[in-house]
């Protein structure tokens, strides 16, 4: 009978929650996945024991962190499909999931190289590239005769390796990226 009844959080567990992944989503943005949690938990204003309580392993911290990242991605490669030219659809993917991951070094590291046991995020990753791979065969008359679904995944990484000072810096610089890619995946003339 127990096993029935819906588990909620008291408020007070809900909100440690919360600041956890407030915590976590500020320092894998800034300083990638390297983070140990004990300063996670630290930032949060909680105890370890809290948060390996909510979050027994890195990679369940890892995944409910980067779940509104997976649906924006997913939105900004929904979009490109729903143009109805598709060279510029994945161009504008391009730009988009580039400034994304500028945004957030934590999230490039996550979605080109996640965790294994991640489950949900390697299922969303996988989502992802899916869809992208239906973009490029939509553009494919546009696209290099060798182009691959991985040559984006190379992009994202490469982008994911920009540093500047700001976030700003790092946008424009990504922009720049997403530039040079588009140019290198068009069909020669």
């Amino acid at each position: 009978m127990v096993d029935q009844l819906p588990h909620s959080l008291r408020s007070d567990a809900r909100d440690n929650r919360e600041r956890v992944l407030e915590a976590a989503r500020t320092v894998f943005a800034t300083q990638g996945l390297d983070v140990p949690m004990r300063e996670i938990a630290r930032r949060a204003g909680v105890g370890p024991a809290t948060l390996y309580r909510r979050f027994p392993t890195k990679q369940a911290l890892v995944t409910d962190a980067f779940k509104e990242q997976m649906h924006a991605c997913h939105a900004v490669i929904e979009d490109g499909l729903a143009d109805p030219d598709p060279w510029q659809g994945f161009r504008v993917v391009i730009e988009r999931l580039c400034e994304l991951h500028a945004r957030n070094r934590g999230f490039t590291t996550a979605f080109t190289a996640a965790f294994p046991h991640a489950i949900d995020l390697a299922a969303a990753r996988e989502r992802a590239l899916g869809l992208l791979g239906e973009l490029a065969r939509r553009a494919a008359d546009h696209l290099r005769p060798d182009f691959r679904v991985d040559d984006l995944v190379l992009v994202l990484m490469a982008n994911g390796g920009l540093h500047a000072g700001s976030v700003e810096a790092r946008v424009a610089a990504s922009r720049r990226l997403a530039l040079l890619a588009i140019r290198a995946f068009e069909a020669p003339a």
